[in-house]
């Protein structure tokens, strides 16, 4: 079962992970509260709540300069001053628009984020990234801004659309591809429960999750050496998004095809164990993931997605790969490896 508390320092900044019932997620000591929703979050809870409220539309689509800019003008006529607290309460999206707009309100007021999604609970809140999309490209633009509280509740899964669901698991398998053995096991031995939402099972996935997440990001707080290594699949995922223009795929979806192309590609240059592959795809297709490349998308421009990822050294692209279970590198790659494996 959940601990109650767990405190990570990242940075030079302290971030209380605190495992709450939905009955205590919106009590804070603070004169000025803005809690930032979306359509969808604001119906989990009561309709009286005690904190100053703005409600966005959901969905990638909403993560932009606007929505961002929506946020600071209410926080402007609510009086919110740097003592203020900005509190985002949703998946990734909301999580990381909020904690953008109050990294820089002011250059810098408080930020506690509750997740109501899997992959938030998972990975997203902790950590410190904060951003929106910018010229269809993901999470160009952004801060590191660690929350002061990340407050989680698993009971706010139980009305999580099963698409959704799926899409955090993703990042759970992928944290367990780099750290934690005992989380593959997990979704291997135990998948029908996994696929139930067994609360027990769900509550020990997400402390792992948290504590792999915790492990990096306590290391390396900007993304300057080994916290990379959390961007496996996310390089072909991002990329994938940004060619779909963020519609038809989820950020779980494309994680786990871009986990596959990233393992095939090692296997191809001969740095990935082929058995390494064969093994997480045995874990991966018993939860029915789509790892085929929508043959409507052009792979020349998924390639030059890739070219405009973010996490670029000077003009090359690195990779995250695998050798096996928790040993992960960086690697630029080559386009001809790159184009066989978006072919395959």
């Amino acid at each position: 079962m959940f601990l109650k508390e767990q405190i990570f320092t990242i940075g030079n900044k302290k971030t209380t992970v605190k495992y709450l019932s939905k009955s205590d997620l919106l009590s804070f000591d603070y004169k000025t509260v803005l809690a930032a929703f979306d359509t969808n979050t604001r119906k989990l809870f009561q309709k009286n709540i005690p904190v100053e409220e703005i409600v966005l539309e959901p969905g990638e689509i909403t993560k932009k300069w606007d929505s961002v800019g929506t946020i600071i003008s209410r926080a402007v006529k609510i009086g919110a001053a740097r003592d203020s607290l900005f509190v985002g309460i949703g998946g990734g999206v909301v999580c990381d628009m909020t904690a953008f707009a109050g990294s820089i309100y002011m250059r810098g007021a408080e930020v506690v984020l509750i997740p109501t999604t899997l992959l938030a609970m998972a990975d997203a809140a902790l950590g410190g990234k904060t951003g929106i999309d910018f010229l269809m490209f993901k999470n160009m633009i952004g801060t590191f801004f660690p929350a002061k509280e990340v407050r989680i509740c698993i009971d706010l899964l139980d009305t999580l659309p099963d698409r959704e669901y799926m899409s955090g698991l993703a990042e759970i398998i992928k944290h367990g591809l780099l750290r934690d053995k005992e989380i593959l096991k997990i979704l291997n031995d135990q998948y029908k429960a996994v696929l139930a939402r067994n609360k027990d099972v769900l509550s020990e996935l997400v402390e792992r999750s948290i504590n792999v997440k915790a492990w990096y990001v306590e290391q390396d707080a900007v993304e300057s050496g080994i916290r990379a290594h959390l961007n496996l699949g996310h390089t072909f995922g991002h990329a994938l998004e940004s060619v779909s223009g963020f519609k038809g795929y989820s950020h779980g979806e494309a994680v786990i095809w871009g986990i596959i192309k990233a393992l095939k590609t090692g296997v191809l240059m001969g740095v990935t164990d082929p058995l390494w592959m064969d093994t997480v795809l045995s874990i991966v297709e018993k939860y029915s993931y789509n790892l085929e490349t929508p043959i409507d998308l052009d792979t020349d421009d998924i390639i030059n997605a890739l070219k405009k990822d973010k996490k670029k050294k000077g003009s090359l692209v690195q990779f995250v790969l695998q050798k096996n279970q928790g040993e992960t590198f960086l690697s630029p790659v080559d386009d001809k490896f790159l184009m066989k494996v978006l072919k395959s």
